[in-house]
């Protein structure tokens, strides 16, 4: 019997999950596909030793009460039952430099981040204040990054560059690159990034900063019961091979590779966008957006080394590393010098159930470009489909972990000594779970030169296919989430949802 939608979601990224979400609440029909054996995207977590390591999701900011990832959760009915720690909130991330002791913090609140980066900075304490000022000022100009209103970008907003800006704000190099420390989180490039995804991308975090303590991966569960609660199928091992059109161009029905066959109303891709384009067809696309789509150039992705330790053996840490072989390396570091890796990482720990002050394990990242695994391109692995790659990637892989311990070393000299087991994950890891173009972390990288070349409305050409994820607009847990809700705003109304937000601000008003 043919089982019609009225919104059909291919892909469980945080984007698509949120806004099946979304939709379900209203009471619509909803279904989500997603092809592998976990849903989440980059929420995705693995277990080994019987612990969890996240993939994608290490902290999350602004979701203090009152904060816009807070209110979002809260409309999401998901905030509750999430179970987070905050961080250090004189120290959430550390920026420390090989040629220097000393280690540079990153606080929460603004004033706290003012006050404890003075402590190192004395004569810089105005500029720095100046820095914070202009952080939340880009941030308000973004729609729907204070929950409802503002309703257009700001032009100049879009093409201020980090770079520029940073060095307008002061001439101490050192604390340019401090303030530049955490630029991991979304592959800053010195020449192009826009200001405003560094704003963006920091200003939650110094709002406050909070670990998952059951892994990112709980948002997804959390998620998922709620689509369930509402009346919404979520089906895994579903993977969409083929996008059926009727006469008149419109999205009918999408076909899974087990051959089952969904038809739906309307239909959101939660997809990469390139897949996306492919199985829309080029025939159906303007020319001039599909040369627009596959000239952008996508970020960085990287390597992972997950350390299972032995207990007691290194104390826990409440924050994360952010460390560079020197202050320059900050505004470039994804061009790294393949002979010098990893010239920079970022490292967390996770602290025992049964000895909280010890850590049971350490994550650290660092750049890695697709080259590097190039050889391997061909071959594909998941739980969902397995194919066991050769020797050699073995060895590539091991040689890697073998470089990072010796890096690690020099901030822990009793760490090898301390490790139980090691895990790796490649930018084939990424590319094979999550989707993302050869494995790249944030989606394609933004230009301040031409700030609307990346940028994508979530209304296609094709009357009844939305887009969402980070390949569409911005990445990470707020940037989806925000996303989502402005996809949804294309299809219920942006009256109807910022009517809906506004219910979540009163009643936060009110406690």
């Amino acid at each position: 019997m043919k089982k019609e939608y009225d919104i059909l979601v291919i892909g469980s990224g945080l984007g698509g999950l949120v806004s099946a979400l979304i939709l379900a609440k209203e009471g619509l029909k909803v279904c989500v596909l997603e092809k592998n054996n976990q849903y989440g995207g980059n929420l995705q977590t693995f277990s080994r030793d019987k612990l969890i390591f996240d993939t994608g999701v290490h902290y999350l900011g602004g979701l203090s009460k009152g904060q816009n990832l807070h209110q979002f959760f809260s409309y999401l009915e998901i905030i509750e039952e999430l179970q987070l720690q905050k961080m250090d909130e004189d120290c959430y991330d550390k920026i420390t430099f090989g040629d220097d002791e000393i280690e540079y913090p990153h606080a929460q609140g603004y004033d706290n981040f003012v006050e404890q980066l003075s402590k190192f900075f004395p004569e810089e304490r105005e500029n720095i204040e100046n820095y914070c000022k202009e952080i939340q000022r880009v941030c308000n100009y973004f729609p729907r990054y204070n929950v409802v209103a503002q309703n257009n970008y700001n032009p100049d907003i879009l093409h201020l560059n980090t770079k520029r800006f940073i060095k307008s704000i002061t001439s101490n190099e050192k604390l340019q690159s401090v303030l530049l420390g955490s630029n991991f989180l979304y592959a800053g490039d010195s020449e192009n990034t826009p200001f405003y995804v560094h704003a963006l991308t920091v200003n939650s975090y110094i709002q406050s900063a909070y670990k998952c303590t059951k892994g990112g991966s709980q948002i997804s569960k959390l998620l998922i019961n709620k689509l369930r609660k509402y009346g919404a199928e979520v089906h895994k091992h579903s993977e969409v091979t083929e996008f059926v059109f009727s006469d008149n161009n419109l999205l009918s029905s999408v076909k899974t590779k087990d051959e089952n066959e969904y038809f739906s109303k309307q239909f959101i891709s939660n997809i990469e966008i390139r897949s996306a384009i492919k199985l829309i067809g080029e025939n159906r696309i303007k020319k001039s957006f599909y040369n627009r789509v596959f000239s952008w150039e996508p970020t960085s992705s990287c390597f992972s080394v997950y350390l299972v330790l032995k207990p007691k053996s290194i104390g826990s840490f409440n924050y994360n590393v952010y460390h560079f072989l020197s202050k320059d390396l900050v505004w470039n570091s994804f061009k790294y010098k393949k002979e010098k890796w990893p010239e920079t990482y970022m490292l967390s720990s996770t602290s025992s159930k049964h000895d909280p002050e010890f850590a049971e394990s350490l994550t650290a990242i660092s750049y890695m470009h697709f080259t590097e695994v190039k050889e391997w391109e061909n071959t594909f692995n998941t739980i969902a489909r397995q194919q066991d790659r050769n020797e050699l990637y073995k060895k590539f892989k091991f040689e890697k972990a073998e470089k990072m311990i010796q890096a690690l070393e020099i901030k822990i000299p009793n760490l090898r000594e301390s490790i139980k087991n090691i895990y790796t994950s490649s930018p084939l890891s990424y590319r094979d779970y999550i989707g993302s173009f050869e494995g790249n972390m944030y989606g394609y990288a933004k230009t301040s030169e031409n700030a609307l070349k990346t940028m994508v409305s979530p209304r296609t050409k094709i009357e009844n296919l939305f887009l969402t994820g980070q390949s569409v607009n911005m990445h990470g847990i707020l940037g989806c989430t925000i996303g989502a809700f402005n996809t949804c705003a294309e299809i219920l109304g942006k009256e109807l949802i910022d009517e809906r937000l506004l219910e979540i601000l009163n009643q936060t008003n009110e406690n």
